[in-house]
């Protein structure tokens, strides 16, 4: 892995793939990147304005690009499911599970749970769970979920995944990057029993200079906080280009592993793509399987084609 760039993305003419939270940042990067080598790109965001001045940048960048907005708030099932069900291909080769908000205040989505947690995990449970009969149908899918070294803060609470009992903005975060590494392990286990050849892997992108890091904040109302943010991206942090080379790895380079953890190679926060360490937690079959099965009863998507 050792100097992969994004040159080294691989042709992706015939491909079709979906990416969340498309608009900016390391979404953005990796959608524009995966256009550049062909494929066809759905660029899946939940403000119509935003999505829409994004397509139009990225044609713009990347001339000939084949690329759309379609509407995805993964804060409301409804959205979800009004997404995928207008989905227009009966392929999908790559489904990249980006957007995520993070260390907001307390809040709930559209459904009633922890913003976090419902955002983070359960929209792109569900999500996955709805695209699953087209990336079945596709030789050698990926679904693609990026989560973060911050996951290493905190497992999962299975008694109280919406922090109700009490809530910690910065570990609510960490939950919900844990339940993106669960998931995707449960996920490989299940596509491996089932036969199939879709690849379900994970990614993050180090310590990269995004609009995530200030949302938080910002909302709060904390104006230093916000400050602070803002000079570590300056000064400290990489690019969103560096930070979306390991999802492009995971999504794109031959030979990744089912349930594989890509970050960067420089102490997981920058550098080339590299696996990435994990905290053991998130490969615990047992609490991926009491996951998976709260995460089917409370979006209510169950992964039907999966089972025996």
């Amino acid at each position: 892995m050792s100097g992969w760039s994004a040159e080294n993305v691989p042709d992706q003419s015939g491909r079709v793939a979906v990416v969340t939270g498309a608009n900016s940042g390391i979404g953005y990067v990796t959608a524009r990147e995966l256009a550049r080598r062909g494929a066809r790109v759905v660029l899946a965001c939940r403000s119509e304005a935003r999505g829409v001045e994004a397509r139009d940048r990225m044609a713009g960048e990347v001339p000939g690009a084949e690329v759309e907005f379609a509407r995805l708030d993964l804060g409301d099932l409804a959205s979800v499911r009004e997404f995928a069900a207008a989905y227009p291909y009966d392929r999908l080769d790559l489904l990249v599970n980006n957007a995520g908000v993070m260390a907001l205040p307390y809040g709930t989505t559209a459904d009633g749970f922890e913003t976090q947690f419902g955002t983070n995990h359960l929209g792109h449970f569900a999500l996955t769970g709805l695209l699953l009969p087209a990336l079945l149908a596709t030789p050698a899918a990926r679904v693609v979920t990026v989560s973060s070294a911050a996951h290493a803060l905190a497992n999962i609470d299975i008694r109280d995944l919406n922090s109700e009992r009490r809530y910690r903005r910065w570990i609510a975060y960490a939950r919900s990057k844990t339940a993106n590494l669960l998931f995707v392990h449960e996920l490989a286990r299940r596509l491996a029993a089932h036969g199939s050849d879709v690849i379900a892997a994970a990614a993050h992108p180090g310590y990269a200079a995004t609009n995530l890091q200030a949302a938080g904040p910002r909302m709060a109302g904390r104006k230093v906080a916000e400050r602070f943010v803002g000079i570590g991206n300056r000064f400290f942090a990489q690019s969103a280009d560096a930070g979306a080379l390991p999802t492009l790895y995971a999504a794109t380079a031959p030979g990744v592993l089912p349930d594989s953890f890509t970050g960067p190679s420089l102490r997981g926060r920058r550098g080339s793509p590299a696996p990435s360490w994990r905290a053991p937690w998130t490969r615990d079959d047992q609490a991926a399987g009491l996951l998976w099965a709260a995460s089917e009863e409370l979006t209510g998507v169950a992964y039907d084609a999966l089972k025996a």
